[in-house]
C-alpha cells in the first residue's frame, strides 16, 4: 500500500488494514518507529502537533520544514526511504492561540497551515473545534465547519502555489479529544452518536463546496469521532467494540472515509485489532511512546546506581524533577493534585507531561551522561533482568544489543509492535 488513501480503501473493504500515527518529536521515538516500519516493510505515519511545531517554533523549537528534515535525517541514517514516510500535521488550527480573539487566532492558524503545507506535510488534520477568547464556550458545529473550510482553502492554495497541484489528504471532525489525553479524572465516556457523524460531514461538505473545494472534499479520508477510548493521569477507558456497532455500520454509507481515533494509548492488544476491524483505520499514539521512553530511562538510572560511583552518576531522575519544578508551565495546570501526589504525577502520569522536558539542556546532558556511563561500564545481564525484564528476554534471544540506546528503543518498540500487529499483520 503506497499511500494512506490505499489503506483507507482497504479498511473500508474489510481487509483488516489500518495505519498508526506516531505523534512525537523525540528522536529515539522516531528512530524506533522507523525501525519498526523498516522491519515490517510498511509505510510510517509521523505527525507533528501544532504546539510541538509551528511558525514560531513550538515547544520543540522547530519550524515545520525543520521537523521534516529532522525525521528525514533519521530515516537516512537508518536507510529508510523518505518517500515511505507520510508526514502529518495534527490539531492544525487555533489551538495554540485560544486565549486570543478568534479573528487574531485564526489568522495565526492560517499562517500555521501555510507553513505546514509549504514544507511538504501531506496529511492535514483541520482542528477548529476549540473556543477562542471571544467565542461561545461551546462551539457550534457550523462555526467549526466554516473555520475548517477556511483553513482548507489556505492549504489548497498553498499546495498549488508551491507544488503546482494538491495531493493533500484531510481529516476533519468536531469531537476532537484534547491532545495528550484528558486533564481530569474520567470514569466513563460517551461515543459519538451516528446522528452527529452525519451532521458533521454534511456541514463540512457544504462549507467546502461553498468555497469551491469539492476536489479537496474528495480527499477527506478521516473523521475524528469518539470511539469510547480515553486515558487520564492514572486510569484508562477501554474500547468496547459492541458499543461502537452503529459507528462501524455507518461507514459503508459514507464515501471515501474511515474513522480516526485519538488517545488510543494504553489499550489492550485486542482493542487495537477491534478498532481497526471496526473501521477506525487511523490510530493515534503519543504519550504511551514517551512514557515507554521514560520508563526505560528511569530503569537505566537505577542500573546506573548499582554500577557507577556517586560522583560520576547522571542523577537523571533528580534532574528531571528539578527542571519540572523550575519550569512548571507544561504540567502545573494539568496536575491539580495535592503536593503529596505531585511527584507521582510528574514522573508517572499516563499523560506523561515530562515529555515536554527531554529537550531541556540539563536533562539532555544527564541522559548523555547516563548513556556514556552505562555503555562504558557495560550492563550486566542480571541488572537488565532486574530492571528491564522484557528486554532481557530479547537480549537472551540475541534480538537486541545491550547498549543503553538499544534497550530504550526496544522498550518503545513494545508499543509500536502492538500497533503494527493490529494495522499490518492481522490474518
Amino acid at each position: 500500500m503506497k499511500n494512506i488513501e490505499a489503506v483507507i480503501k482497504a479498511n473500508r473493504q474489510g481487509n483488516s488494514k489500518g495505519i498508526y500515527a506516531i505523534c512525537s518529536a523525540h528522536p529515539l521515538v522516531i528512530e524506533a518507529a522507523i525501525e519498526q516500519a523498516k522491519q515490517d516493510n510498511t509505510l510510517v505515519l509521523i505527525e507533528a502537533t501544532a504546539n510541538q511545531v509551528n511558525q514560531f517554533g513550538g515547544y520543540t523549537g522547530m519550524l515545520p520544514a525543520d521537523f521534516l528534515e529532522f525525521i528525514g535525517q533519521i530515516a537516512d541514517k537508518l536507510d529508510f526511504p523518505r518517500d515511505h514516510i507520510i508526514s502529518g500535521g495534527d490539531h492544525l488550527g487555533p489551538v495554540c492561540w485560544v486565549d486570543e480573539p478568534a479573528k487574531q487566532a485564526m489568522e495565526k492558524a492560517r499562517e500555521l497551515i501555510k507553513c505546514y503545507v509549504a514544507a511538504g506535510f501531506k496529511k492535514i488534520h483541520l482542528d477548529t473545534s476549540m473556543s477562542c477568547m471571544d467565542d461561545p464556550v461551546v462551539m457550534s458545529d457550523e462555526i467549526v465547519a466554516e473555520r475548517a473550510a477556511e483553513l482548507c482553502l489556505v492549504a489548497e492554495q498553498t499546495a498549488i502555489a508551491t507544488f503546482g497541484t494538491s495531493d493533500l489528504v484531510y481529516v476533519v471532525g468536531t469531537e476532537v479529544p484534547p491532545p495528550g489525553g484528558a486533564s481530569e479524572e474520567i470514569e466513563s465516556i460517551e461515543l459519538t452518536p451516528v446522528s452527529r457523524v452525519k451532521q458533521t460531514l454534511s456541514l463540512h461538505q457544504d462549507a467546502f463546496e461553498k468555497r469551491d473545494l469539492a476536489s479537496a472534499w474528495q480527499r477527506v479520508v478521516g473523521l475524528v469521532v469518539q470511539p469510547g477510548v480515553e486515558f487520564d493521569h492514572t486510569s484508562i477507558i477501554d474500547y468496547q467494540s459492541s458499543k461502537a456497532a452503529e459507528l462501524k455500520a455507518i461507514i459503508q454509507t459514507l464515501p471515501n472515509i474511515a474513522f480516526e481515533a485519538h488517545s488510543t494509548d494504553y489499550q489492550n492488544e485486542q482493542a487495537y485489532i477491534d478498532l481497526v476491524n471496526d473501521h477506525f483505520a487511523i490510530l493515534k499514539v503519543g504519550p504511551q511512546l514517551t512514557l515507554a521512553l521514560r520508563e526505560a530511562l528511569f530503569a537505566l538510572s537505577y542500573i546506573e546506581e548499582e554500577l557507577i560511583p556517586v560522583e560520576k552518576r547522571s542523577f537523571l531522575r533528580d534532574v528531571c524533577e528539578q527542571e519540572m519544578l523550575e519550569l512548571p508551565k507544561n504540567w502545573q495546570r494539568f496536575y491539580p493534585v495535592p503536593a503529596s501526589k505531585g511527584t507521582l504525577y510528574r514522573r508517572f502520569s499516563y499523560s506523561d507531561r515530562i515529555r515536554y522536558y527531554w529537550n531541556q539542556p540539563r536533562i539532555e546532558k544527564a541522559v548523555e551522561c547516563l548513556y556514556n556511563n552505562l555503555n562504558d561500564a557495560g550492563i550486566p545481564l542480571p541488572l537488565i533482568s532486574q530492571f528491564l525484564p522484557e528486554q532481557y528476554r530479547e537480549v537472551r534471544k540475541h534480538n537486541i544489543a545491550t547498549t543503553a540506546q538499544d534497550l530504550v528503543k526496544a522498550k518503545i518498540k513494545q508499543v509500536t509492535e502492538v500497533y503494527a500487529q493490529a494495522c499490518w499483520k492481522q490474518k
